[in-house]
């Protein structure tokens, strides 16, 4: 039985590769079994012609036995296919320039769909590399009651982790991660890189082996600090150490500590880090303690750590949620218990913890990068639309133009359904070519988009990702349908005698009825891309103009790394004032001072006490920041009422404070601030008294007023910072070396310093209406150009269609102005029609879009009007060379030709 199938098989795939031959021996055959019967007809007294005749017959006709041999085979409806798409290639090589244009439309609408799908399944769907069981793996999400509003955080401190360690009892792992920039090598050799803190049970999560040695365990990973061992990142591997396997048990200055090497992490492992890849994994409790030597057991205030939990077998979402917050609950109330005076009672802050996926764009705390992301993988599909609503445009005028070949296949009997496959088939070569061409672009061109979106260290190739291929593939195929149907479905209307006798150049003949939906429909689409891509311009530009509270871009940030050298706290802020003085004598630097927190980076918050506020954490947030009598000046941030601080505020002066102006309303709202008293720290604390208001600062988030900020004399803050401000004369970026060069000289032993400019920290929190305005302008100009070009193929075609009804018009005594109005005039009525429906859909739209946009309306009649103007002109500049074509169109010419 088998053999036989393998006999069928090999004889149809001969059939089907091999025509040829497989012929020659059917004639063979055929000639055999004729000439066998015609001998016994000889043999009977018959003459031979006759016999052959009779033998013929017998057999019932060659050319019959034949077709019955080839059905009997199975592969007709293939071969019949290989000769559609045969002929297709003939068709299409026929006019390459016609075939170049589809094929680049359709590569650009595809490949700007593969690749943003790429982004998207990274981003929000595709669990991380080696992630055991994935749709049991949570990310924890905290959330509590501050001022009567809800606030979710998905960071935490060691402390709390330790208590879901301890108190929940539903997962078979509790996991904690974070990362931080560390200083890793020595001397010169020392640089930067992103460093992980993870918990033991983090590589739990993974079914992940090391590529080298092993990671690090439960019982280097005790509090309070740890073992100093080190599992390195494969890539860090790979270019640092050149995937030496004598790497195990060599040491590694890591922050202040030296580490041990003990593994390599597999290839494409990256956790469950979104934002870059970890160089190395360190024990989180000597990660901790790395960064600050202290026992992090009680510390509640130092949030930077994630969580990460497993659910145990058969344990639903639901009762996940409850276990975490009972635990939260109970943790909430060992930092009460802790911290007595300032904490918000459990009734009135109901804290709640609960778990979501492992990819931050899909949790409550997803960023607008992620809702942008989202937008532009729409308008990625609009483009697409657009593109192929431009190639059935295409396509049906070129049907129209082969209307007398068409005619003549039918006339000689070819039936609609064949004729239909054959054009259906042709649209399928060209969106393949398309699409085969779509993922080049994605793969090359396609690294601007991921280079935006992703981490720049993660792996990424479009041409090996399963997922995006077939997403491809299946967009390839909707594509052919959706280009190919409007001239299949034309064929099916020709009349054979019209055809034959010069159809489509009949007098009267005017753009069909589906060519100009189509071109409707990319203008209405193009409307809607443009108002997005002005809006999110609108919104950038506003962003940019907001004035913060401070000065950007001629400030810098130095960050201290002490390489344990070892200070006290007093010669500490000794050395953070001789360098704010070594960093005033840089030529170009105008001022210096010590910093407790920096806008968008770092934050310090103490407890405080007003007379007559029960508890002041409910009003908001409030951030401490101190500075010497320079900070004002180097940050240009403004006094507004009394007076900053200055060099009479010694240790032992008065306690002095500047507020915000936000702060001042929220304690003593209707009265002067000025002479008020706060208490920092504890109710019994010296009166801090309040010296001058300052402007607002947005610090951690550009849309809300809300944030308050308080600021204390360095003198009387007496303790170090880690962190220096400095003002120079131009842009930051450019001194930055300069300055950390001339402060250098000061720093001890291996200690060392980084110059950072505030832009950089500020930037991120831009980054979405930057992102936003530049995928919508790009993929706007992108659909503009391809409906432009779809309203010239249209009046192109049409004037060539009209050029006897011109000659005639021409004739009578019409002159070239009156043609150039007739022409332009129809394409500007479908231009006009496709702004206002493009213009409503926007509309429509916009009220999703509005959380997106800063400080600007999603109904913006400027924008609106620009939108409007530039298409009309775009459509004019599109229909000027046919328009400009018709008035020189010859009456004499046109009418002999006819």
């Amino acid at each position: 039985m088998l053999t036989e199938l393998c006999s069928d098989l090999r004889y149809r795939l001969r059939a089907l590769f091999r025509r040829e031959a497989v012929e020659r021996e059917l004639d063979d055959e055929l000639r055999f079994h004729i000439e066998h019967e015609a001998e016994k007809y000889v043999a009977a007294g018959m003459p031979r012609d006759e016999a052959l005749r009779r033998a013929r017959m017998a057999l019932g006709g060659v050319e019959r036995t034949k077709e019955e041999s080839r059905d009997v085979r199975g592969t007709v409806l293939i071969e019949s296919v290989m000769q559609d798409v045969r002929y297709a290639l003939r068709v299409l090589r026929a006019k390459p320039g016609f075939t170049f244009g589809i094929v680049l439309t359709l590569s650009l609408g595809l490949g700007a769909n593969a690749a943003m799908f790429g982004i998207v399944d990274r981003l929000m769907f595709r669990p991380p590399a080696y992630l055991h069981d994935a749709a049991r793996v949570h990310r924890v999400y905290m959330s509590w009651t501050v001022d009567r509003q809800r606030r979710i955080d998905a960071s935490t401190s060691v402390a709390r982790y330790l208590d879901f360690v301890r108190w929940t009892h539903d997962f078979s792992s509790v996991a904690g991660f974070g990362r931080f920039h560390l200083a890793v090598g020595d001397g010169d050799a020392a640089r930067e890189y992103p460093v992980a803190g993870v918990s033991a049970s983090y590589f739990t999560l993974f079914d992940a082996r090391p590529a080298l040695g092993r990671f690090f365990t439960a019982q280097e990973d005790r509090m309070p600090a740890g073992t100093p061992v080190a599992v390195l990142g494969y890539a860090y591997w790979r270019t640092v150490f050149g995937g030496r396997s004598d790497v195990l048990g060599r040491q590694l200055r890591v922050g202040r500590m030296t580490f041990t090497i003990i593994g390599v992490a597999p290839e494409r492992f990256i956790g469950i880090d979104e934002d870059e890849v970890p160089s190395m994994y360190l024990p989180l409790t000597a990660f901790a303690w790395n960064l600050r030597p202290e026992d992090h057991s009680q510390d509640y205030h130092w949030g930077w750590l994630s969580l990460a939990v497993k659910r145990a077998p058969h344990v639903s979402i639901a009762a996940a949620n409850a276990d975490l917050t009972a635990a939260f609950e109970r943790s909430w109330r060992a930092r009460s218990a802790v911290e007595t005076r300032s904490a918000i009672p459990l009734a009135a802050a109901r804290p709640r913890a609960t778990v979501a996926p492992v990819q931050l764009a899909r949790g409550p705390q997803a960023g607008p990068d992620s809702k942008v992301v989202l937008w532009v993988s729409g308008v990625a599909l609009i483009v697409l639309l657009i593109a192929c609503a431009n190639v059935a445009n295409l396509l049906l005028a070129r049907a129209l133009t082969r209307e007398r070949e068409i005619g003549l296949r039918l006339a000689l009997g070819v039936g609609r359904g064949r004729l239909v496959r054959q054009l259906l088939t042709e649209s399928l070569v060209l969106v393949v070519l398309g699409g085969v061409v779509g993922l080049a672009v994605a793969q090359w061109g396609g690294a601007i988009l991921r280079g935006l979106f992703l981490p720049t260290d993660v792996a990424t190739s479009v041409l090996t990702d399963g997922r995006t291929l077939i997403i491809t593939l299946i967009a390839t195929i909707v594509a052919a349908i959706v280009t190919g149907l409007a001239p299949a479905m034309q064929a099916l209307r020709y009349d054979v005698a019209r055809s034959l006798t010069g159809g489509a150049r009949d007098t009267g003949a005017r753009p069909s009825s589906a060519r100009t939906a189509l071109l409707v429909v990319q203008a209405t689409l193009s409307v809607v891309l443009l108002v997005g891509a002005g809006l999110f311009v609108r919104s950038l530009f506003n962003v940019e103009r907001l004035h913060l509270g401070y000065d950007v871009d001629p400030v810098l940030t130095v960050t201290e790394n002490m390489r344990g050298v070892k200070l006290s706290d007093s010669g500490q802020v000794a050395l953070e004032s001789r360098l704010s003085d070594a960093a005033r004598a840089i030529p170009g630097v105008i001022a210096a001072t010590p910093a407790s927190s920096v806008p968008f980076w770092a934050y310090e918050g103490r407890d405080l006490f007003v007379t007559g506020i029960d508890s002041v954490s409910l009003l908001g947030d409030f951030l401490l920041q101190a500075g010497n009598p320079d900070y004002f000046r180097t940050m240009g941030t403004r006094i507004v009422r009394g007076r900053a601080f200055d060099e009479h505020d010694r240790a032992n002066a008065p306690r002095a404070t500047v507020v915000s102006q936000g702060m001042a309303a929220a304690l003593w709202p209707g009265q002067n601030p000025l002479g008020k008293c706060i208490r920092i720290d504890a109710d019994t604390m010296p009166c801090t008294t309040v010296i001058g208001i300052a402007e607002d600062l947005r610090v951690r988030s550009l849309r809300s007023a809300r944030q308050y900020t308080y600021y204390l004399p360095m003198a009387q803050y007496a303790e170090p910072t880690g962190m220096l401000l400095v003002r120079v004369s131009g842009d930051a970026a450019d001194y930055a070396e300069r300055v950390r060069r001339g402060m250098q000289q000061v720093m001890p032993g291996a200690a060392y310093l980084t110059a950072t400019p505030l832009r950089a920290m500020v930037a991120p929190e831009m980054e979405s209406w930057r992102l936003g305005a530049t995928m919508f302008v790009s993929f706007g100009v992108l659909a503009l150009a391809l409906a432009a070009v779809g309203l010239y193929s249209v009046i192109a075609y049409g004037v060539a269609q009209r050029r006897r009804e011109i000659g005639v018009r021409l004739a009578l005594g019409a002159s070239r102005g009156h043609v150039l109005r007739l022409v332009v005039r129809g394409g500007l009525r479908l231009v006009i029609t496709g702004v206002l429906l493009g213009s409503a859909f926007a509309v429509w739209a916009g009220r999703w879009l509005a959380t997106l946009l800063f400080n600007e309306s999603p109904r913006d009649p400027v924008v609106y009007a620009a939108v409007a103007a530039v298409l009309v002109i775009v459509a004019l500049v599109a229909m000027a060379v046919p328009a400009m074509a018709a008035t020189r169109v010859d009456p004499n010419v046109a009418l002999r030709a006819e």
